[in-house]
């Protein structure tokens, strides 16, 4: 048996190389014995600006790119658009029972002892140590790959480290610190931190904002699933003396609030700028295959046929398509694509298509064709770029829906279904199912 791994959109060589180590490696854990290769054509035949972008009125970039959902994303939307939301209720509101102190950090409180810092202002030290560690550290110490010429300087080691490599947030995470630790926000959020209980909720929205920044960053490469955010955000409170266990109360409240009532307006206005200049590569893959389709249609029947059968098939957003319309244009002429036995789309707009009469392979309103594989179709709540397939050929044996949930919101849910094992869990049972052997 052989896998055959298509990605999707706007995915160049560096990217692709890194997915790819991570779906066969997940791969070949279940399948030991089976042949796991990739079909790489985003250099040849994705979207490039030929005309460097002069199309483009107000060339500018904007970063962050939040969604909004339940059980926590929306949140997580509203601290990635601005990592400093947290901090700032509690810069401006403090908490009810604290005596706000003053610039330097020091309380008002009589019965304070002379020249003792707050316990907000010990947080803010911790966090300034943390900073100056990533512009001293000179690798990832204790995570794989360490010391490795060009890896990015990971402050704190062990598993910090190592989380940070793998979920794309390295490169950005001695940035994101030392932008939240020097903020006006957390400054004044610390000195109003007077207590151990309000300096536990303050190292927690430190951590928070903190991550915050890093995703902010990483926009759509990062690979960082709801779980390794949150265990990020233990890491770094325990740094900072706090405990995950007891939940920052007043800036959560407020936060959630505001998440559950904010349009999605505002967060569309502030993206505008990545969406229509520095989503040109995802964008234009999309266009550039609508136009021009049938080339990487008969490069991906080449690399199929390449290797005997039976494959399976795993294309990812626009591989998804492509390959939809590749095996339902074979099946349409008699011609089934050779050891194409099982088709799986993750992350895919192919149903979506299929509806507006814009999939080549299928017109709207017709069946699969006869010699159509088994399709199991993967998708995500949060993904706007995900569909379903079986609403839209109902009462199909052939196509199956399976979601995915991994609590980030968009565009990082859109990557994050490599890391889930439930994805890999039903890989296995679908093709079970189909008898590949």
């Amino acid at each position: 048996m052989r896998f055959l791994f298509v990605h999707g959109t706007g995915v160049r060589r560096e990217r692709h190389d890194t997915l790819f180590a991570l779906v066969r490696d997940r791969l070949t854990e279940r399948f030991p014995d089976a042949a796991v290769d990739s079909c790489f054509w985003g250099e040849r035949f994705g979207a490039t600006l030929s005309a460097h972008g002069r199309s483009v009125p107000g060339l500018r970039l904007s970063g962050g790119a939040p969604g909004e959902g339940d059980d926590g994303t929306a949140e997580w939307g509203l601290l990635i658009a601005d990592p400093l939301c947290e901090l700032r209720v509690l810069a401006e509101a403090g908490w009810d029972t604290a005596a706000a102190g003053g610039e330097d950090g020091y309380g008002d409180d009589g019965f304070a002892m002379p020249g003792v810092r707050s316990a907000g202002v010990r947080v803010l030290e911790l966090l300034a140590d943390l900073a100056d560690l990533a512009d001293l550290a000179d690798g990832a110490e204790g995570a794989e790959g360490a010391g490795a010429p060009g890896a990015p300087a990971v402050p704190g080691g062990g598993e910090q480290a190592a989380l940070l490599l793998g979920t794309g947030l390295a490169a950005g995470f001695p940035a994101a610190l030392e932008a939240v630790a020097g903020s006006a926000e957390a400054a004044r959020a610390g000195a109003r931190a007077t207590e151990q209980p309000q300096a536990g909720e303050l190292a927690t929205a430190l951590a928070r904002a903190v991550t915050a920044a890093a995703l902010a960053s990483a926009g759509a490469e990062a690979d960082c699933t709801g779980a390794e955010r949150d265990r990020l955000v233990e890491l770094l409170t325990t740094r900072l003396g706090g405990d995950t266990r007891v939940p920052g109360a007043r800036a959560a409240a407020v936060l959630g609030r505001l998440a559950m009532r904010v349009s999605t307006q505002p967060l569309l206005n502030a993206w505008r700028g990545s969406l229509t200049v520095g989503a040109t590569p995802a964008l234009g893959d999309i266009l550039r295959y609508q136009a021009r389709g049938a080339d990487l249609r008969a490069f991906l029947l080449a690399r199929i046929t390449a290797e005997p059968g039976p494959t399976v098939l795993i294309g990812h957003s626009l591989g998804g398509i492509a390959l939809v319309d590749l095996l339902a244009l074979a099946a349409a002429r008699g011609e089934p694509v050779p050891g194409a036995a099982l088709l799986v789309t993750v992350g895919s707009q192919a149903p979506f298509l299929y509806e507006l009469g814009a999939l080549t392979g299928i017109a709207p309103g017709t069946k699969l064709p006869y010699a159509f594989p088994r399709w199991l179709n993967v998708y995500d709540r949060q993904d706007v770029l995900s569909y379903l397939a079986e609403p839209v050929f109902p009462g199909d044996p052939r196509v199956s829906d399976h979601e995915i949930g991994s609590r980030q919101p968009f565009p990082a849910c859109h990557s994050a279904y490599w890391k889930q094992d439930s994805l890999y869990a039903r890989i296995e049972q679908a093709v079970a199912e189909a008898e590949i052997g």
